[in-house]
């Protein structure tokens, strides 16, 4: 290597440092972004300069050889257009959910960072909200972010893994909540709140989404729905007597994808998903609890896109 001007000196340095703490300290890009007071990409590109340079030596295992296997394989059955799946971790359930997020945060960040105007649609949950609390801000007035759930419980509550309103505070970004409770009290009570002008306007924009981004739920007690609020364990009950066994958007499915027609079939108010999906739409979803689900929205062709774990990932595997 020729002698390096003082610019190029220094560039090597905050590569260095950022490979330290990306690969030793094992700080995200975020972090690492903000330590060296740079942009998320930056930070990024840093520390792909650290491995292109040779600062850095990396090794790949058969644990992390075999999640790519294991992805590929999922991309190849279920004809996905994206298939990803991070290492398992002895660090529970956030350790899992972290490694989601910082594998999903790139993707979600190659929509975002588009310059031509692009309508994103967004379910809700703990893994979504997750990927985008990793996602670095970016100035995008032009984009329209889209709710396809109601965001009200039983109780009046607002649900706190609504993240609509997150992105659009990273973005910038015109965002539409859709005006409904996730599951209404009866039927003839959807009607109403689903022929809404404000619930049409949403719906309307939907439908011309260019990505949507989505969480898979299981369907038993104790599950995100009822944990939160938004159905009873009678009605939990219910769907799983019905053949439930996961949920998106709210709407249930059973282990081959089909929609349960259980009580509150005729009463959620989300925003309807075609499938096969006409537009990218892609699901994080974390955990080994969540692999009957998943399987089920793979089976069902309820999306076409998927970051997931190794664990979850294999029992899917097992049981296809």
């Amino acid at each position: 290597m020729g002698q390096l001007s003082p610019k190029q000196e220094e560039k090597l340095d905050l590569a260095a440092r950022a490979a330290w703490w990306y690969y030793v300290a094992g700080n995200t890009q975020n972090e690492i972004a903000r330590k060296l007071k740079i942009s998320r990409p930056a930070a990024q590109r840093l520390v792909a300069l650290a491995l292109e340079k040779g600062i850095v030596k990396v090794r790949v295992h058969h644990s992390v050889a075999g999640c790519l296997e294991i992805a590929r394989k999922l991309q190849q059955t279920y004809n996905l257009d994206y298939c990803e799946v991070v290492p398992s971790t002895t660090d529970g359930f956030k350790g899992v959910l972290r490694k989601i997020a910082v594998a999903g945060a790139p993707l979600m960040e190659s929509f975002l960072n588009r310059t031509e105007p692009t309508i994103v649609a967004l379910g809700s949950g703990r893994t979504v909200k997750a990927v985008i609390e990793e996602l670095s801000d970016v100035d995008r007035p032009q984009h329209r972010l889209v709710s396809l759930v109601g965001t009200i419980a039983h109780d009046g509550s607002s649900n706190p893994y609504d993240v609509a309103l997150r992105l659009a505070e990273k973005t910038g970004s015109k965002y539409f909540l859709l005006p409904a409770p996730l599951i209404a009290d009866s039927a003839d009570e959807r009607k109403q709140w689903c022929h809404h002008r404000l619930y049409r306007v949403v719906e309307t924009l939907s439908s011309k989404a260019d990505v949507a981004f989505v969480g898979i739920g299981e369907m038993e007690i104790g599950c995100p729905l009822n944990r939160d609020g938004f159905v009873t364990k009678e009605e939990v009950l219910e769907l799983t007597r019905a053949g439930a066994v996961g949920e998106t958007l709210g709407w249930p499915f059973d282990r081959v994808g089909e929609p349960v027609r259980a009580s509150i079939h005729d009463r959620v108010t989300s925003i309807s998903m075609r499938r096969p999906p006409k537009q990218p739409t892609i699901a994080f979803a974390a955990g080994a609890q969540k692999a009957r689900a998943v399987l089920g929205a793979l089976r069902g062709r309820w999306i076409n896109g998927l970051v997931t774990d190794e664990t979850c990932a294999r029992r899917i595997i097992i049981d296809r």
